[in-house]
């Protein structure tokens, strides 16, 4: 959904909306099984999500004129995403018997890589490295997914833990307006 309402202030044609939508969402997780040389990549496994992505990609195009009502809603499912997407990448490393520092890198990978390239093929600096906190999010959902199992408290709550966790801290970034500290350069 983001992606195709940034193709629609860039003035896409439904093609372009498709393929920002299909690469927002899909990214993330190839991006991260080729750096881990995990095998097929999840839409070469299954196809089919290519046509999932570019049918929520032109839902979008129809309910674009009610976003703006929407906009709670919008973020709360963002954020669920990212936490969901993250909890994903963690436990995809954790099964291949990567490094915790790993797996942690790859739900931040399989989380945010998307949104990057989103933010790139829309010539845009990636939100985020400019808004409230996302990677950092990420980071900390990646971390409680990890550590909730390595105290020995079970993948169920693990999952529980780093969604919630990941959630909230979220939504609370978005509320409250956190970010991480700007670096500023100006030239002398």
């Amino acid at each position: 959904m983001t992606a195709a309402i940034a193709a629609g202030r860039r003035e896409m044609d439904w093609l372009g909306v498709c393929v920002l939508g299909s690469v927002t969402a899909l990214a993330g997780g190839s991006v991260r099984d080729v750096l881990l040389d995990n095998h097929p990549l999840s839409w070469v496994e299954r196809p089919y999500l290519l046509g999932v992505t570019c049918g929520a990609a032109l839902a979008t195009v129809a309910l674009a004129r009610l976003m703006p009502r929407l906009r709670h809603l919008f973020l709360i499912l963002d954020a669920i995403g990212l936490a969901v997407f993250t909890v994903i990448g963690c436990r995809i490393a954790a099964n291949l018997d990567l490094p915790i520092s790993v797996v942690v890198a790859s739900g931040v990978i399989t989380g945010c890589a998307g949104g990057v390239l989103r933010d790139m093929l829309c010539a845009e600096v990636p939100l985020l490295f400019r808004a409230e906190l996302y990677a950092t999010v990420s980071v900390v959902a990646g971390i409680a997914y990890v550590g909730t199992i390595y105290v020995g408290l079970g993948e169920s709550f693990a999952l529980l833990a780093a969604l919630v966790i990941g959630l909230a801290l979220r939504l609370t970034a978005i509320r409250f307006r956190w970010s991480l500290p700007k670096f500023t350069y100006v030239r002398d």
